[in-house]
């Protein structure tokens, strides 16, 4: 599933992997009620109150601009063994299909950004070709922030088994192409990144000014009900303080400029411009991309 929008000078598409839901129980801070006060801004898109659960969208946003064609994050990639993570298990979808059907083949894409480095944004950085693992996209740079890459690389302090499986076949296999990148880092005339740490030690945002402009934020939000509740974290944020401290800071920024807020993982339109309201933030206009 595609969309494609003009944005300023750039042309700004949305690549969908699939579709999943988790329970709400991962935003272990924000109470029942909250979830119900915001009926009108989560139902039926993001949030299904039969089931307490939230709804996520693995999708990758490709940008058109500078001359360039960018990927910010690459999903979850299919046969993948991830036994910590059931729902992303052995995936089968037409991910490239779907690329395809944006205009863009893998050997367009000039530029591969993640975000930071959890499997679910990293997984199309490669493909499988019988029993190894290589490259999905031949003509990219890879990059990556260099705090991640130290953090959950084997022996570093955030090894784990299921992150040392997301290293075997999502990551090494692209170290050649691989660009490290820490602080802030300039890609392009519009597009720029910028250190948004605590979902992860090294989780950045991606900015974009080509004549309208738009951050995308990765994991800085998993729902809209941060929004609201900017102070709520998620289970899967690292230091929850630090990436309280950040999303609030973001927000501030795009609401100062008017830009698009764009997560990883909301569905719906996808994302939205949002305006300040004390320590809150509500949503001014959706993207005007279909609403899934």
């Amino acid at each position: 599933m595609t969309g494609r929008i003009p944005f300023g000078r750039a042309v700004l598409s949305r690549v969908v992997e699939t579709r999943v839901r988790m329970s709400t129980s991962l935003f272990a801070q924000t109470p029942p009620s909250a979830w119900s006060a915001q009926a009108d801004l989560l139902e039926p898109l993001f949030w299904d109150r039969t089931t307490d659960e939230w709804k996520i969208a693995m999708q990758t946003w490709v940008l058109q601009v500078d001359g360039l064609t960018v990927l910010v994050d690459t999903g979850v990639g299919n046969d993948r063994d991830r036994p910590h993570m059931p729902p992303l298990d052995h995936l089968d979808t037409g991910f490239l299909d779907a690329l395809a059907a944006a205009g863009v083949t893998a050997e367009d894409v000039d530029v591969v950004i993640n975000t930071h480095l959890h499997t679910d944004h990293v997984g199309w950085n490669t493909r499988r070709e019988g029993r190894q693992w290589v490259p999905t996209f031949p003509n990219a740079r890879y990059l990556m922030p260099e705090p991640d890459f130290r953090f959950f690389s084997p022996d570093g302090a955030g090894d784990t088994e299921a992150m040392r499986i997301v290293f075997c076949d999502s990551v090494l296999p692209v170290e050649p192409q691989i660009e490290l990148f820490s602080g802030e880092h300039r890609i392009s005339e519009s597009l720029w990144l910028r250190p948004a740490p605590g979902h992860t030690p090294g989780s950045s945002v991606v900015w974009l000014d080509a004549g309208m402009p738009a951050v995308f934020v990765g994991d800085l939000t998993h729902s809209p009900i941060q929004l609201s509740r900017p102070g709520d974290p998620c289970a899967f944020d690292v230091d929850p303080t630090a990436a309280a401290v950040t999303r609030r800071r973001v927000l501030t920024e795009a609401a100062r400029r008017r830009a698009a807020v764009i997560p990883a993982h909301y569905p719906g339109h996808g994302g939205a411009t949002v305006v300040a309201r004390g320590d809150a933030f509500t949503v001014d206009d959706w993207l005007p991309l279909p609403a899934i």
